[in-house]
């Protein structure tokens, strides 16, 4: 079992306005929480940059070349009132979507097991026209675009536990039944979107929606996996799983009102991991979302990063 880290100090550079909850001090907490003896076999790599070709495998040759002009030189500039980008921004956001694209490369060709992403800003409410949400490009989709175009994946499966839905990355994959996007999430919350019937284009079964109340306890959430996401999972038969890991539904995070704690989120990773040891030689992916206590953030990655190097 090989697991591989990937991370970069430009993320730091993302600076938002004070008060914004999706600040640098994220990486700061996770570089914390994995800096000790349990990590030591943790593969440190560095994200390179994506290019504009891996970008359009998503998002179109406009939007990428308008959001990148609108980068500042100076100062913010608010794609909308919760997404600012600052002149670190670019550069930020190009290693966050490299980082994956280089993550799908190391475990589709066996260099690694698993990979887990620790980059910002993270992506998955970025829709392929519209950036929001925190989010810019849409960094997970991106990966899995990657996957098939270069690597021949012919089925490719996104579960996120982010306690946002994430639109975007549901957008991306709504018409294409070979791409599988499972979600739960706080609802009704932010962005709106996420019901139980949305189900894909013509119902086709690849959206897999199961929202959760606010103040849903553990129980809840491992029962949404145990029949619902892990069996529509293990039935589309990836050859790749990717994770948005969002840490926001945490019971100490400030923008949600779920009440998972560290062991939940360990729970549902290892859940995620044997379905893709079945399926397709444990080929895992995970990717940082959201997660805004700091404390809680560290403590949540840690047990997550612990139980993909047990996978």
């Amino acid at each position: 079992m090989t697991t591989f880290f990937y991370t970069h100090a430009a993320c730091l550079g993302h600076l938002v306005p004070e008060g914004h909850p999706e600040r640098p001090a994220r990486m700061e907490a996770i570089s914390s929480a994995l800096s000790g003896k349990a990590f030591q076999t943790l593969v440190r790599k560095t994200a390179p940059l994506a290019t504009p070709a891996q970008l359009m495998r998503i998002h179109p040759e406009h939007f990428v070349e308008e959001v990148m002009a609108a980068m500042p030189q100076s100062g913010f500039h608010a794609f909308d009132p919760d997404t600012p980008a600052s002149p670190g921004t670019r550069e930020a956001a190009l290693r966050a979507a490299g980082a994956v694209v280089a993550a799908v490369d190391a475990v589709m060709t066996g260099e690694a097991t698993n990979a887990f992403c620790a980059v910002r800003p993270p992506g998955h409410h970025a829709e392929p026209e519209r950036a929001m949400g925190f989010c810019f490009f849409n960094s997970i989709a991106i990966g899995a675009a990657h996957a098939r175009a270069v690597h021949g994946a012919a089925r490719v499966a996104v579960v996120d536990f982010d306690v946002h839905h994430g639109n975007g990355t549901q957008a991306a994959f709504w018409d294409d039944p070979n791409l599988f996007y499972a979600s739960t999430h706080q609802a009704p919350f932010y962005p709106g979107s996420g019901s139980e019937a949305e189900t894909g284009r013509h119902d086709q079964g690849n959206i897999v929606n199961v929202p959760l109340k606010a103040y849903s306890d553990p129980a809840l959430f491992r029962q949404a996996y145990e029949a619902g996401i892990v069996p529509a999972l293990e039935e589309f038969a990836p050859d790749l799983v990717l994770i948005s890991a969002g840490f926001d539904a945490h019971i100490d995070d400030p923008l949600s009102q779920l009440c998972l704690h560290e062991k939940d989120f360990a729970w549902v990773t290892q859940a995620i991991c044997e379905v893709a040891a079945r399926r397709c030689g444990g080929r895992v992916v995970s990717v940082l979302e959201g997660g805004y206590n700091l404390s809680a953030l560290g403590a949540s990655v840690a047990a997550h990063v612990n139980a993909l190097m047990a996978a």
